[in-house]
């Protein structure tokens, strides 16, 4: 019974859905302005960080101020540890920092506050507290204690020092930083969309984040990156990589990290992942696995015209610097929480209930039979 003056858009593609003025893809992906290279070159996640919860790049002593603020805010209740100590050891990493940010509302004094300071300080406490969750359960799982956050590192050698216990090498830290700056925020990407349409019925900053979180979990979404490695894995040698995908082609199989509702060209984070793939690779006897992806990205366009999006390099670039493949995902939440948060607040700043329309495609109408009479 669909209205024939109404067009339906499946997936909700080319639709306008609002405004924002927190990121755009038009021109090339920027944040607040400034373009993604230039963030991923010349800045650090901590500041790309301060821009999207805050509207602005920081002056230095906002800077530090800030930085002060996050590493205070590392440490998590001891009722965090409890309870991941009792979960299943094959709970899904997402579930249990899904979890773990709704027990963090429970400590947390300006949960149901909506005004905007309250809110900035929540998502900044949240972006501070995420990547303890995050090692604290990876730990957990391989039977280790948690290793408690420290002041004196930056954001990206923090989560690599709680969760492998000793400081990074500089190549490590800085791989995982431009990593965490490129999928910080993406527009009104499938999570962000999920965040702003809970954060429309005033639901807090923290309930909004785990509507988010669970979007995220989603193979379609933010599972890429596992994905991703999962092919190369499979493929194992160079030799087998074009019947490999070719096959996979033939047979209509989804091969994750291609493709890309937006970017139908290049996806500008993947370009730039690829480059640092590409550097960091013969340190890290994985030259292989750069020339099978090389050759399986040469394929996927040549037939299909599909670019590799973010997730085909960062799940490679994860791999190299000792990551296990289960906290792809939750990365990409310690880093995706800046955007999210930027949205939720921008939502709140100006809401309207986000309440679409649908094409009802059921029966007809008809009359009601009394169960007596029913054949």
């Amino acid at each position: 019974m669909t209205n024939p003056t109404e067009t339906y858009y499946p997936g909700l593609e080319g639709v306008i859905a609002g405004e924002t003025g927190i990121s755009t893809i038009s021109g090339g992906l920027q944040y607040r302005g400034y373009s993604i290279q230039d963030l991923a070159e010349k800045s650090t996640f901590e500041e790309v960080a301060y821009l999207l919860i805050h509207g602005n790049l920081p002056s230095e002593s906002e800077f530090g101020s800030f930085k002060s603020r996050l590493a205070s805010a590392r440490a998590v209740p001891d009722a965090v540890y409890t309870l991941f100590r009792s979960l299943p050891t094959d709970a899904n990493a997402m579930d249990v920092l899904r979890t773990g940010v709704s027990i963090l509302a429970h400590h947390d004094a300006d949960t149901g506050s909506n005004e905007l300071d309250d809110s900035i300080a929540k998502a900044e406490r949240l972006l501070a507290a995420i990547p303890t969750l995050v090692t604290a359960w990876a730990r957990i799982k391989a039977g280790s204690e948690p290793v408690a956050p420290r002041s004196d590192l930056d954001f990206s050698a923090n989560l690599l020092n709680m969760l492998h216990g000793a400081e990074p090498a500089e190549v490590e830290r800085h791989a995982l930083d431009v990593s965490l700056i490129l999928y910080a925020e993406h527009e009104y990407n499938a999570s962000s969309f999920t965040a702003r349409v809970a954060a429309s019925t005033l639901a807090d900053l923290h309930g909004a984040v785990v509507a988010a979180i669970a979007a995220l979990k989603g193979p379609l979404h933010g599972g890429a990156n596992e994905k991703a490695v999962e092919v190369l894995e499979e493929v194992g040698t160079i030799d087998n990589a074009e019947p490999w995908i070719r096959n996979a082609l033939e047979t209509k199989r989804l091969v994750m990290g291609f493709g890309h509702r937006v970017y139908k060209d290049e996806d500008p984070r993947a370009t730039i992942l690829k480059r640092f793939c590409l550097e960091i690779s013969p340190d890290r006897n994985a030259t292989e696995w750069e020339e099978m992806a090389t050759i399986i990205e040469k394929v996927m366009w040549d037939e299909k015209h599909l670019p590799p999006n973010m997730d085909w390099p960062a799940g490679r670039l994860y791999r190299m610097i000792g990551l296990e493949t289960e906290i792809y995902t939750p990365l990409f939440v310690a880093a995706r929480i800046t955007g999210w948060a930027a949205h939720i607040i921008e939502q709140h700043s100006g809401n309207r209930l986000i309440r679409p329309r649908s094409n009802y495609i059921g029966p007809e109408p008809r009359g009601y039979v009394p169960m007596s009479e029913r054949g």
